[in-house]
């Protein structure tokens, strides 16, 4: 089985003027400067795309505007990047938007890179020594560790090798974490190509995307099919995350795509206004972050005005990190842990960034311990953790599947792996947390142990009776039970279910036996309920004592919806005269009539129609138009 390629998103970063596209050309050929403006003016002014090929795999260099109006194309390049090539003219050293860089690389969670001096051949190599120190001290103040710093001349081509030899080994580094996201590609061009039709392009953010499948766009556009991939312009059957892609679908018109909008797999992202997110205010800002302020929110290619609330205080410190909400302009749809950034139109910088705890959130209270500490869970642990909390919030109510892969960023068949994992039951369209499971089985012990103590007389309770008191739906209550049945807690009779200690026979009490005997004695003319009954409650949970024990059974005359209770030994008799009265009647053409018997068992129609409906129900007899046959031994 080959080897899979290994692949890596790394972004060009660093201030205009200090060489980054003209260093990517010298390592791949490939001049990332597309638009006339951009060729004109000498700088950025969109992410260009170059791939650089090495025998270690494939990396994606992204080339992103350095100038500061082009700061917000320069985010929606680097929220795909894994690692940074940090170009910085070897002669002017760093300037606030290397910073500003940096910064941004630093709140998406970038840790790795290599440092490029560029026009190294205009210092000598002692300046270009100390320059290339101070920049590596510069990033790691920034937390990003260079893992080599290169002096280079694109002019000249002296160090061009040694860069790209760098590069390789962040191919090397530590493996990426396993994908278990869905497919999601930020759209940043959308075209049309004759010969392809409807075309995007964009950095497949996670995911795998191949030719023939279903994506959804998102938000506020429709479901279109993969026609074709290309990556680098060549065709590919598949496309792995990290690799910037073009797509072209069918099924949609280029009027119904724009910038910012996303692919997704159907019904895995939702369109929502409120995102509960993880908080850091960025390091070099001058002031304090306030709850309330006005903010652009910028992920993936998506741009937004947001209302920025923190949730455990009132203002974010620089450095600071904390649980907060997001509260859109209009809706947007994000995967979990998806990075984001945040900046200020006025003055326009870059003042916090974090990653999306909660893609599908409402308003929440401030200063909420739960809520905190759910966030907090939230922002410390993997897609598991994330599962297990969101399968406690449920309880006994359970979430579906795709609830729980939407709310933690993963494709179905990972989240059910994960599932699975945590001992989560899965009982029809639901999944319990194994904690949740465990606590909905003590309440059903401790419901019948009440229902026991309140009702001593009665043999147990039926399902549905169960399913109201804890307000549980049937297809949950009824897995509960049967795991119950199943290790002997539980004790099921007929459609009641007892806690296995319980022994009614236990509570017998002289208006059990007297009872008894009255319905004993009337064979098969025995009193109506309420005659039986009266007003006595002790009588009234006597009889509901001998129903449960099966010792007096309700024969229901359907069609005038009138019920009569025989003793068992009545009913017992009456199938034993009946068989010997009709010795013939094996056939529905031999069988008897409703009133022969009656007059066999000398009992009127009122006792007749419903003792015969209930041998029908038992298996007794078998009716057929107006005769019955007897189909059961006795």
């Amino acid at each position: 089985m080959a080897a899979v390629m290994k692949t890596l998103l790394v972004g060009v970063i660093g201030h205009v003027d200090h060489g980054k596209t003209a260093l990517v050309r010298a390592l791949t050929g490939v001049e990332t400067d597309r638009l006339k403006e951009e060729r004109a003016r000498g700088v950025s002014i969109v992410p260009g795309f170059a791939l650089l090929r090495s025998e270690a795999g494939e990396i994606d260099l992204v080339d992103l505007p350095g100038h500061e109006r082009f700061v917000r194309a320069m985010v929606s390049g680097a929220t795909g990047m894994r690692a940074v090539l940090l170009a910085v003219d070897a002669r002017e050293g760093i300037k606030p938007q290397t910073v500003e860089h940096l910064e941004i690389a630093r709140l998406i969670g970038v840790r790795r890179g290599v440092i490029a001096l560029t026009k190294a051949d205009l210092v000598s190599a002692e300046a270009a020594a100390e320059r290339g120190a101070e920049f590596a001290a510069v990033a790691a103040r920034a937390g990003i560790e260079a893992e080599g710093v290169v002096a280079t001349s694109a002019l000249t081509g002296a160090g061009i090798p040694a860069l790209a030899a760098a590069l390789a080994g962040l191919l090397a580094g530590p493996p990426e974490r396993a994908d278990d996201g869905f497919p999601y590609l930020p759209v940043d061009r959308v075209f049309s190509r004759p010969g392809f039709g409807t075309v995007v392009t964009g950095t497949l953010r996670r995911g795998r995307l191949a030719v023939g499948d279903s994506v959804a766009i998102v938000p506020g556009g429709p479901v279109a099919g993969v026609r074709g991939l290309q990556i680098h312009g060549r065709a590919v059957e598949s496309a792995e995350p990290g690799r910037r892609t073009a797509v072209a679908l069918r099924g949609v018109e280029l009027a119904d795509l724009r910038r910012g909008q996303a692919l997704c797999a159907p019904g895995l992202l939702a369109e929502t206004r409120w995102l509960d997110v993880t908080l850091t205010a960025a390091a070099s800002a001058e002031a304090a972050l306030p709850s309330g302020a006005a903010c652009r929110l910028l992920f993936g290619t998506t741009e937004v005005g947001v209302r920025l609330r923190l949730l455990d205080r009132d203002v974010l410190e620089p450095g600071a990190t904390a649980p907060a909400q997001l509260h859109a302009e209009e809706a947007v749809a994000v995967p979990a842990r998806e990075p984001f950034i945040l900046r200020l139109d006025s003055p326009s910088i870059t003042v916090a960034g974090g990653r999306v705890l909660d893609p599908d959130s409402r308003r929440r209270r401030r200063n909420d311990p739960r809520v905190l500490a759910d966030l907090a869970a939230l922002a410390q642990g993997d897609p598991g953790d994330g599962l297990a909390l969101r399968l406690g919030q449920a309880g006994a109510a359970g979430r579906t599947l795709p609830e729980l892969a939407r709310l933690a960023g993963l494709a179905p068949e990972g989240a059910r792996a994960r599932l699975a994992a945590l001992g989560a039951r899965e009982i029809g369209d639901r999944f319990l947390g194994a904690p949740a499971f465990a606590a909905l089985r003590e309440s059903l012990l401790a419901t019948l142990g009440r229902h026991h103590r309140d009702h001593p007389m009665e043999h147990g309770l039926a399902a549905e009776r169960i399913v109201r008191a804890l307000d549980l739906s049937e297809p949950i209550a009824a897995a509960a039970l049967r795991d119950l049945v199943a290790a002997g807690a539980v004790a099921q009779a007929g459609a009641l279910y007892r806690r296995a200690e319980f022994d009614p026979a236990r509570n017998e009490t002289e208006a059990v036996r007297r009872l008894e005997a009255v319905f004993r004695q009337a064979g098969l003319t025995p009193p109506d309920e309420a005659e039986a009954v009266g007003r006595d409650a002790r009588r009234r949970e006597a009889l509901a004592y001998l129903i449960g024990a099966g010792t007096v059974i309700r024969a229901v005359d359907r069609v005038q919806r009138r019920a009569v209770l025989f003793h068992r030994e009545a009913i017992r008799d009456a199938r034993a005269r009946l068989a010997a009265a009709f010795p013939g009647a094996g056939t529905p053409e031999t069988g008897f009539l409703a009133r022969e018997a009656g007059a066999a068992l000398g009992i009127s129609r009122k006792f007749s129609i419903p003792l015969l409906e209930h041998l029908d129900a038992t298996g007794f007899t078998r009716r057929a138009g107006d005769r019955r046959a007897i189909v059961a031994r006795l």
